[in-house]
C-alpha cells in the first residue's frame, strides 16, 4: 500500500489555503536529504512557511516536497522528503495534522525501526476479549 502521508499533506495544504490561511510545514531537519537554512534550525526542526506568496517553484509529490524561497534576503532551494516531514498547519490557528505511523509511513522508515512498530501496533491493536455480564447481555473492555 502506498503512503497516505503525500496525500494528506496536499489535501491540507489545499485546504488551508482555501480557507485563506498560511500553510506551514514542522520539518525534521536532522532526517537525510533535507535541504533546510541550518541557521533557523533550533532543536533538529525547522517551520516553514510555504503560502504560494512566500515561495517560488513549489512542488510536491509522493517523495518530498520542494521549493525556492528566500531566508534573510538570500534565495534557497528547499528539498523535504515525506520522511521528514512531522506537520502542516496554518499559522492563524493551527489547524492541521501532526504525522507518525500512518498507514504505509513504514515505507519512510528503516526496516528494523518498521518491524518494531509493526509489532507494537499488533500488541495494541489485539481487542480484549468480550465477556459477558451477569445478565447476559456483552461487555466489551477497553485495553490502552
Amino acid at each position: 500500500m502506498k503512503p497516505s502521508r503525500p496525500y494528506i499533506v496536499n489535501a491540507l495544504y489545499e485546504w488551508l489555503l482555501d480557507n485563506d490561511l498560511t500553510p506551514h510545514l514542522l520539518v525534521d531537519a536532522t532526517a537525510e536529504d533535507v535541504t533546510v537554512p541550518t541557521q533557523f534550525v533550533e532543536n533538529g526542526q525547522i517551520v516553514l512557511n510555504i503560502n504560494p506568496s512566500a515561495v517560488r517553484n513549489f512542488y510536491m509529490d509522493d517523495q518530498a516536497v520542494s521549493f525556492n524561497a528566500r531566508f534573510s534576503g538570500q534565495p534557497m532551494d528547499v528539498y523535504v522528503p515525506m520522511k521528514a516531514l512531522l506537520a502542516i498547519y496554518a499559522r492563524e490557528n493551527g489547524q492541521g495534522m501532526g504525522f507518525g505511523a500512518e498507514p504505509g509511513a513504514e515505507s519512510y522508515l528503516s526496516a528494523e525501526v518498521a518491524e518494531v512498530e509493526s509489532a507494537e501496533s499488533d500488541v495494541e491493536a489485539t481487542p480484549a476479549p468480550s465477556k459477558t455480564k451477569a445478565d447476559g447481555k456483552p461487555s466489551l473492555k477497553v485495553v490502552k
